[in-house]
């Protein structure tokens, strides 16, 4: 058997019902969330990310496929949002960084990638000394347990819409790259490329059944909040310029 694992895990291994899980205290982050200048989110976190971030399109096999991001900072390694400490006060955090240090991963078996994804955990957070279980006696469900398996299964499903919406986008061809530019008040410039937005011209040119379907699936309105969340591009700057001073 072989798990893939997202991107930001180490290890990890499907959750059996023994085992005895080390959760992470409240408040608390997964480490490699410190240094992402940008998380995927999926099709209901639009709305709520787009008050906080940029939300942008990402692609990482030369526009095979492409993911909806809230973009985090404005440099490699850069995440503007939250530090030791946490996340920032306020802010939306985005679920890929709440479900740590649980999964959902795909499973290959004997090469064939099976059609059904495991729920797994990260392998450094199984400790039978200090850890909680998960499952009582009986292997049922743990009122701890409930809403973390009901956050799982949620977010994969809406992951799943966030995937469609993209491939659409696409197949519209409606995406087109950009690069924020800005001049910093410190001196000195700054640039971020390699990034996506629905371009207002293309939309102009859908056919009315093609406008249909993005009102049908609700994605005409995740297009507007995209476009509106560009705006917070300047508000990272301002949290950047806040930071280094």
């Amino acid at each position: 058997m072989q798990i893939s694992p997202p991107f930001g895990y180490k290890k990890i291994v499907p959750l059996r019902r023994d085992h005895k899980v080390r959760l992470p205290a409240p408040g608390t982050i997964p480490e490699f969330v410190l240094a992402l200048n940008a998380i995927p989110i999926s099709f209901a976190e639009f709305a709520p990310a787009a008050h906080d971030y940029p939300i942008a399109f990402a692609s990482g096999d030369g526009g095979a496929t492409y993911a909806a991001v809230a973009v985090l900072g404005l440099a490699s390694g850069e995440n503007l949002f939250c530090d030791a400490a946490g996340w920032s006060q306020g802010s939306y955090m985005p679920a890929y960084a709440r479900r740590y240090p649980f999964c959902m991963a795909k499973v290959t078996l004997d090469n064939v990638q099976q059609q059904n994804r495991l729920i797994c955990v990260e392998a450094e957070h199984l400790d039978d000394a200090a850890g909680e279980s998960m499952f009582d006696a009986q292997g049922q469900s743990t009122e701890k347990w409930k809403p973390i398996e009901r956050l799982l299964t949620e977010y994969e499903g809406d992951l799943e819409r966030s995937r469609e919406l993209c491939s659409i986008l696409a197949d519209y061809a409606l995406l087109e790259p950009f690069t924020m530019q800005a001049t910093l008040n410190q001196g000195g410039s700054l640039q971020l490329a390699g990034m996506h937005r629905v371009a207002d011209k293309k939309l102009e040119t859908l056919n009315a059944a093609q406008l249909k379907n993005l009102l049908k699936k609700g994605i005409l309105a995740r297009i507007y909040a995209h476009e509106l969340s560009l705006d917070n591009f300047a508000r990272l700057l301002e949290r950047r310029a806040a930071r280094g001073a």
